[in-house]
């Protein structure tokens, strides 16, 4: 197995913690590169503590909350105090033997403990550093904080989110940071290819804030050609129709109509076809001139008949559609169970961690889950003593002055 790893011999030091920067990693440990975790002694990463729900260990003891093992599988936990001059000499040794950085502080914040790329390119010229940053690092904002909130929030994404008559509504999970973590990701896969094909070395800066606005795609491209501002339009889309959900007998359903003759078969089928003012309909244009009739029409049948009687029908003749399921129904259905959406794994004080499986499948990589997310410091005595060549006396020393 560990012969398929696509990134084996990598080694990664990940100074990030909460989610966009721990993401990233996440992505590249599952891709078979070696993922030494940094955290501060006795607290660790934040989510550590962002509970309930809280996991149990062996001895059914509360331990970490679940949100710290949604981002942190596959990695070698760390703890070092960063402020104090052992702490600095620990990085920089970590640093001298590893191929990628990752950081998530704010602008400027490692220099003060010289642990800065200009620092740690003088021991080690090849290293690739990857800062993901609220703001660009090189901007006024550079050293202004940021959380996904307020992202979601102040780049746009809230102002599109939400129903049309409503309030802005931020996005049921941290997106802003996921996304974030997601460019970091493939920006440092780029590097490492760069770096084996020219040797040219790359500093890598994710902004939060740009990273969402990119991706807020046909919205941007929408304001910016066609000039009107996007507005909030619920489960609707602003570009294609009928493109959202709908009341049924007994529920909801989402009609996702993406080509003409998608809706032809669509029509024919909820058998409104006769429908006098069905020409008004006939290609995606006129359907979002005349969207408030269309589904005035739509709904008016869609209500007759249950949920699963309607998937059952749309399916048959390929119109996409689907449920709209709750998290449990998600992880209950057979498709679900087909693929494996769950995988478990373990760490020195649990058994048995559930984690959601990556969802890329490869033809010749396998990812493996049997390492849960660590236990703050589970890895310390492996990385000081196998990789720094730490005695077990100076190891005894930095715990009592609380270095690691």
């Amino acid at each position: 197995m560990k012969d398929k790893q696509l990134l084996k011999g990598i080694r990664i030091l990940d100074l990030s913690r909460i989610l966009a920067g721990p993401w990233a990693t996440q992505l590249l440990a599952d891709y078979g590169a070696e993922v030494i975790k940094i955290e501060r002694p006795n607290y660790g990463d934040e989510t550590r503590k962002w509970g309930p729900p809280w996991n149990s260990d062996k001895n059914n003891k509360r331990s970490d909350a679940a949100y710290f093992y949604a981002a942190n599988r596959n990695k070698q936990s760390l703890t070092c105090d960063i402020s104090k001059p052992e702490g600095q000499i620990i990085i920089k040794e970590l640093a001298s033997k590893s191929d990628v950085l990752v950081e998530n502080f704010k602008s400027g914040t490692l220099s003060k403990y010289g642990l800065n790329i200009e620092e740690l390119r003088k021991i080690n010229s090849d290293i690739i550093y990857c800062s993901i940053t609220a703001y660009g690092n090189k901007s006024s904002k550079k050293t202004e904080p940021g959380y996904d909130a307020m992202i979601q929030a102040s780049a746009g994404l809230m102002s599109i989110t939400g129903e049309k008559q409503g309030n802005p509504q931020k996005v049921g999970v941290a997106i802003s940071d996921i996304m974030a973590g997601m460019y970091a990701a493939t920006a440092i896969l780029g590097s490492l290819f760069q770096r084996l094909e020219t040797g040219i070395i790359q500093d890598i800066n994710v902004p939060l804030f740009d990273s969402q606005v990119a991706w807020l795609a046909n919205q941007n491209m929408n304001f910016l050609i066609g000039g009107k501002v996007p507005e909030r339009m619920g489960n609707a889309h602003p570009n294609i129709a009928p493109y959202q959900s709908y009341n049924t007998k007994d529920g909801d359903i989402m009609i996702a109509i993406g080509s003409d003759e998608q809706f032809r078969k669509f029509i024919k089928l909820i058998q409104c076809e006769n429908t006098t003012n069905i020409k008004n309909f006939k290609n995606n244009h006129q359907r979002i001139d005349n969207i408030n009739k269309l589904n005035e029409i739509i709904s008016s049948e869609l209500i007759k008949k249950s949920t699963s009687i309607w998937l059952k029908l749309l399916k048959k003749y390929s119109i996409p559609c689907g449920p709209i399921n709750n998290i449990e129904d998600v992880f209950n259905d057979e498709y679900a169970k087909e693929q494996q959406f769950v995988h478990f794994g373990d760490n020195k004080s649990h058994n048995s961690i559930p984690t959601v499986t990556n969802p890329v499948k490869f033809s010749n990589h396998e990812t493996i889950y049997a390492q849960a997310a660590p236990d703050l410091g589970e890895h310390k005595h492996y990385i000081l003593s196998k990789l720094l060549n730490y005695s077990d006396d100076e190891i005894t020393s930095l715990e009592s002055k609380n270095i690691i």
